[in-house]
């Protein structure tokens, strides 16, 4: 039985597209959407051998499984050794009120228990909004798996009086401390200019309903090494 009348059968077709989709993604450098794609194909693939009876047929996807789960397992050993070596990039796009991107979907991959210290680099940490923004972020990694012992942020001066801008930093310095968190602060006049709008409906303190305003997420990953 070939792949073609493979195709023939609903949860099959459903799977080689989603296979199909992978394999585009891993040409085009996207490894962390491909592999996402190659499990969830695999998974749909599985699926359907469950419920088959034909052998032919159950030959035929156990090859196309065992194929495929040969390119996946290459490609997260690839990814890995990205990471261990700093070569890592993912970039999500996020489309103008698009919604489901919390912090904890963007970054909650990344936060495994051998996470210990964070660096955040925001030039517009000063109003109100901006600082529960900072907070909820704060949050996330104080409920996360990792053992965050030290959060250091780089930000700029609020131009006018930044009493504001001080005493919130400061009230959140204190209650990070409260959970064995330090806050560690350094200003910069040179950290490039961005803007934050929030809209106080649903969203606002969830982030998965937040519609989103168009923008890119790039994610570097590099080993951090620390001579002591």
């Amino acid at each position: 039985m070939s792949r073609s009348s493979l195709a023939q059968d609903p949860g099959s077709t459903a799977a080689l597209t989603v296979l199909k989709r992978a394999l585009d993604l891993e040409s085009e450098s996207r490894g962390p959407q491909a592999l996402v794609c190659y499990q969830e194909g695999i998974d749909l693939l599985l699926q359907v051998l469950k419920g088959t009876k034909d052998e032919t047929k159950k030959r035929n996807l156990r090859k196309i499984i065992s194929d495929h789960m040969d390119r996946a397992e290459h490609l997260k050993k690839r990814l890995d050794q990205e990471k261990e070596a700093g070569k890592y990039h993912k970039q999500i796009k996020i489309e103008e009120n698009a919604t489901g991107f919390s912090y904890e979907s963007l970054f909650q991959e990344y936060l495994s228990e051998t996470v210990t210290e964070v660096w955040i680099e925001d030039p517009y940490i000063r109003h109100t909004h901006q600082l529960y923004n900072f907070l909820r972020f704060c949050e996330m990694l104080v409920k996360r798996p990792c053992k965050v012992k030290t959060i250091h942020l780089l930000t700029s001066l609020d131009e006018g009086t930044g009493k504001d801008q001080h005493s919130g930093l400061e009230e959140i310095k204190q209650s990070l401390r409260n959970h064995g968190v330090s806050l560690e602060l350094e200003y910069s006049s040179s950290i490039h200019d961005r803007e934050i709008r929030v809209v106080f409906s649903l969203g606002y303190c969830d982030f998965d309903l937040r519609p989103c305003h168009e923008t890119t997420v790039d994610i570097f990953h590099n080993k951090h090494t620390k001579k002591i």
